[in-house]
């Protein structure tokens, strides 16, 4: 069963049509795997069904993520500690997806293994999960919970009821949507998510720079938090003439950035990143740019 989704308001949608791409030859490997294997929908219907969820997507809300055909991206099952997080899963851990967009790696940890009752994902916008439903086919058999919630929002109830159960988060292309100081908000509110006992981790990948440092970029970025809706490469595509300030960090500015959270918390994290140069096809993205992969695992 498919749901009338509501648009969203103030979208300059003539701004985001360069976003709307022709559908692809082909889907990636893992995410055509996960469609037919999960889903169970025949190869020869994969595509079209895509396309099909996507042409009805963007019609409502046309975010570049949605254009591009990025909301079929997995990232999770290509970090280095996911055969461990996997198992952990497997033996009853509990997991967090924070800003899911269509709920994708959830979908992914179900096909693998993981306890499908022992996952969570949020998104700022209801909206993407019910489109992940309808992508998924799984509306009515999804037994892990998937709910709409502003990160920055510390009394909002399904965040309350998580406090301190959560063993693994997961924070895939999601910090870099915030300036320094709201990021610190932001992993302040996953500490207190996270299991205070020594192993839980915090796991994700994020865009970087060379060149450590808040960028200015035109335009509004949402206040709750959906790697779906904006990326530094989105100026101009909300009405207005606001500006916002994202930070883009290096290996060394991110390890920083911990001890900074570790001791306004009182925790403290072993923090292993990677830093690659950026070889995505985005546009606008600014020369120097990186791609970070990290685990931060908690030591008290």
């Amino acid at each position: 069963m498919s749901v009338e989704h509501k648009r969203p308001e103030g979208i300059n949608r003539d701004a985001l049509q360069s976003f709307y791409f022709p559908p692809p030859d082909d889907l990636p490997a893992n995410a055509r795997k996960l469609l037919e294997e999960y889903s169970k929908i025949s190869p020869g219907e994969v595509l079209p069904h895509v396309v099909e969820v996507r042409e009805k997507a963007w019609k409502v809300f046309p975010y570049p993520c949605i254009g591009q055909f990025k909301f079929l991206g997995l990232a999770l099952n290509l970090q280095p500690s996911y055969t461990d997080i996997l198992s952990r899963l497997k033996s009853g851990q509990k997991f967090l997806d924070v800003g899911c967009c269509v709920g994708q790696e959830v979908r992914q940890l179900v096909l693998d293994g993981a306890a499908p009752e022992n996952l969570y994902a949020s998104d700022l916008h209801p909206e993407f999960l019910d489109i992940g439903y309808d992508l998924f086919k799984d509306r009515e058999t999804l037994t892990s919970t998937m709910f709409a919630a502003d990160t920055f929002n510390t009394t909002d109830s399904n965040f309350v009821a998580l406090n301190s159960e959560i063993d693994i988060i997961w924070a895939g292309s999601f910090l870099h949507l915030f300036s320094y100081a709201a990021t610190i908000d932001v992993l302040k509110q996953l500490i207190k998510l996270s299991n205070p006992k020594f192993g839980s981790l915090i796991v994700g990948k994020q865009m970087g720079h060379i060149d450590a440092g808040e960028f200015v970029i035109k335009g509004s970025a949402p206040t709750g938090n959906s790697p779906c809706t904006t990326t530094s490469t989105q100026a101009g595509s909300v009405e207005g003439d606001e500006t916002t300030s994202l930070f883009r960090h290096d290996a060394e500015s991110f390890k920083k950035m911990w001890d900074d959270v570790g001791g306004q918390t009182g925790t403290r994290w072993a923090v292993w990143v990677e830093q690659k140069e950026y070889q995505g096809q985005a546009k606008g993205v600014p020369k120097g740019s990186l791609s970070l992969s990290f685990c931060v695992e908690r030591l008290s």
